[in-house]
Formats: structure tokens, sequence, C-alpha cells
């Protein structure tokens, strides 16, 4: 099948992908198309919202619908690394075994991720750039595809461990959930305190979600649509010959490469998405709030005259 072809494919499937999504998640439509853009980008995603926005059921729902497994780790203060990676254990010949953690899954939920300490935050670190676990000096291959959903909670900060810069680095996304609208929470009510359980169908498998990304990875990119990229991001650094007045006065340190790679890759998924074959300058300021929220160190400045990530990354435009 010809590349043009597995794109239309992608295309028809991108709908019904939202559509059967749809029967379970009421609204929350920008949250759902970033973690999806993430899916296909070949990404991570960091979901921030306060409790109860159905953040588990919409990781879940996604992953159903993908037809990808999915695992579930709850992060508490005593999680130990060993509780998500494996460990060896002694089989009854007395030969060392290992025994596989719950990471070793193509969608893993990792809830909460900020309320467990740096020590096992950061045993997800290989596994989210390598794609691999090394136990006992052998590097085990994970899944493919694979991706890491992690949630955190932004107002309950007692007893939590912020995620050290290196960390969120590794997410493409981070994506903010809003309260659901009015009406939303209505419908929301009303399926949730029914008896009927809506099932949703596996619409994809993981070897087609991998050619799908590997096609994406060849959509070409002019080179006016990467400079303008590596120009935002450049942008954002206080010290660099492109920084605005905004970048100087609110930021103390700005994005890195890994974001200038991460818009390209997302504005090309961002482009396919919408039935174009080529990104152009307005694919990349779609994918750049969510890609670049997280990878801008605001000063007390910033802090103390409310001025939001948003407002600073869309004055870059």
């Amino acid at each position: 099948m010809s590349d043009v072809a597995i794109i239309k494919q992608l295309l028809e499937k991108h709908q019904q992908l939202k559509s059967e999504i749809a029967q379970v998640i009421v609204g929350q439509h920008q949250v759902i198309d970033q973690i999806i853009l993430s899916v296909f980008s070949g990404g991570h995603a960091l979901l921030i919202g306060v409790p109860g926005l159905a953040k588990t059921l919409m990781v879940q729902t996604i992953a159903q619908a993908l037809g990808l497994n999915f695992k579930r780790i709850q992060f508490t203060p005593d999680l130990m690394p060993s509780d998500i990676l494996g460990n060896e254990i002694l089989d009854e010949n007395r030969n060392f075994k290992f025994l596989p953690g719950p990471i070793f899954s193509n969608i893993i939920l990792a809830d909460e991720i900020n309320r467990t300490p740096p020590k096992t935050q950061a045993a997800l670190l290989e596994a989210m750039q390598e794609k691999a676990v090394t136990i006992a000096g052998v590097a085990n291959k994970l899944p493919h595809p694979f991706f890491v959903l992690a949630t955190q909670n932004p107002i309950e900060q007692e007893g939590t461990y912020p995620l050290p810069e290196a960390q969120l680095d590794r997410f493409m996304f981070a994506i903010q959930l809003e309260y659901p609208s009015f009406l939303e929470e209505v419908e929301v009510v009303k399926n949730t305190t029914s008896t009927q359980n809506k099932a949703v169908k596996p619409l994809f498998t993981a070897d087609e979600i991998v050619t799908f990304q590997q096609v994406i990875r060849k959509v070409p990119v002019a080179d006016n649509v990467i400079e303008y990229a590596v120009k935002l991001v450049n942008k954002t650094r206080p010290t660099s010959e492109f920084a605005p007045e905004i970048t100087k006065q609110y930021i103390d340190w700005g994005a890195g490469p890994r974001a200038s790679q991460n818009l390209i890759l997302a504005a090309k998924t961002h482009a396919v998405l919408s039935g174009k074959f080529s990104p152009d300058i307005e694919n990349v300021q779609a994918v750049a709030v969510g890609i670049l929220r997280h990878r801008i160190v605001k000063n007390y400045r910033a802090e103390a005259e409310k001025i939001s990530d948003e407002q600073i990354i869309t004055s870059l435009f």
C-alpha cells in the first residue's frame, strides 16, 4: 500500500476513533485531540487537571479504541522502581528469572505521577526515552507502540514531588484539562448515574499504529516551517538573539532542542489528521502551546502579575 493510501486510511479511521471515544467521554475535544496527536507522533503526554475530570476513564477509553494493552499505575510515596519495572526472582531451578512489571504494556497511565519520590519518577526516564528497561545489566525492550500518559493534580501540593525539568522534557505534550461546560456536566451526570454501559470497539492494531507513525515521519516539511519552529523555541530563551521583551521580562529558562523536534513531529501529525500532505506554520502554531507549556520556567514577576504560559507562548507567534 502506498503512503498516500495509508494516510487516507488513517484519516477515515481518525473520524471513527473520535466517534467511538465520544460515546463514553462527553466534551473534552481539545484534550482528546492532543492525546491522539501525541499517540500518532510517538510521544508521551502529561495530563494536568483537578480530580474528577475523568482522566483515567479518558485514557482507558482511548486505549480500548486504539486496540492497545493498557495498565494503570497508581503513584504513591512508597512506590519503588521495581514495582513499575519488574525484578528478578529465583525460580524453582534456582536460576534468576525476570518478572516484568506493569510498564510492559502499550499504554501506561501513570496516575498522580508527582506523588512518588524522585527515585521512582526517574525509573520512567529510560523507558520513556529508550523504550527499554535495563534490569541486572540486560536491556528488556518494551512493546511497540509504547506511550506514557501521566496525570498530575495542580491544586493539592501537599506531599508531592514536582517533576524535574529533565523528566518534564520527556513529555511531548502537557495537556490542561478544564471543567466541563454546564450542558456537558448535565450529560455526564445522565450517563454515569444510569445502568447503561457503552462498549468501545477497537479500531486499530498495534502494528497499524506503528505503520501510521512511520508514514507520518516521512511527511515532507518545507525549510521555512522548520526554521519557524526553531525560531519559536529560540524566542522562549531569555539569552537568545531572537528573545522578545516579554521573554526577557517573564521567563527564567526557555525550551531546549527537543521542543523544536516535537513541534515539527506534532505539526506533521496535525497536518495529516487535517487532510494535508505537508505541515505549514499554522500547524506548528496549533500544537505549540501544549508542547512549550511545560518547557518554560516563568519568573517571580510572571507569577505576581498572573501572566499565563498560554499568554506568553501565543504572543511569540
